[in-house]
């Protein structure tokens, strides 16, 4: 996952977000709704970025990992992070509970460190502060992304020895967006 910079986007039913354009980290991206097409591209993004996390964590697997992705994906609540025309991540933001779950969230391992995760999480971010909701999310223990969650105002509710749930109001200020 990156940090830094900002982006902007409109949202469909659902959450996921319509085309939109920004600029992190002096590189130009965009949002655009994902369709059924997209799972197999998300699902092996999802391999390769959690895969040194899931080794650590003894869970790796080469066909959960990816399944897990087939059996949860929702084209109408998914967003595909686009940079010149080309798929560089995603991020799936649901209503669940009273609140959006925001998961699957991914950058292609040459798009991190950058300003964009920030950039993408702070557009996500601006839709659920003013839709007035909370906004949740688990991420693995020990995983750098906790700490891009922590600098946007998420603060842990529960953990296990596998995951760290997490938890934002709406309209936390955003600490620092300086990447790890």
């Amino acid at each position: 996952m990156g940090a830094g910079g900002t982006g902007s986007g409109g949202t469909r039913s659902g959450g996921a977000a319509r085309a939109s354009t920004a600029s992190a980290g002096g590189v130009d991206w965009g949002l655009r709704a994902a369709v059924a097409a997209d799972v197999e591209v998300i699902a092996e993004l999802r391999a390769t970025v959690l895969r040194a996390d899931l080794e650590r964590l003894g869970r790796y697997d080469a066909q959960r990992v990816r399944q897990r992705l087939r059996d949860s994906f929702s084209p109408a609540h998914t967003s595909i992070v686009v940079i010149d025309g080309e798929p560089a991540g995603c991020v799936t933001v649901r209503p669940v509970e009273g609140r959006q779950w925001l998961e699957h969230f991914y950058l292609a391992p040459e798009r991190q460190g950058r300003g964009l995760g920030s950039a993408v999480l702070r557009s996500v971010l601006e839709r659920t502060d003013a839709q007035g909701v909370t906004v949740g999310l688990n991420v693995l223990q020990g995983s750098a992304a906790r700490r891009l969650y922590e600098r946007h105002g998420f603060v842990v509710e529960s953990q296990d020895p596998i995951d760290v749930f997490m938890m934002r109001p709406p309209g936390v200020t955003a600490g620092a967006t300086e990447d790890p």
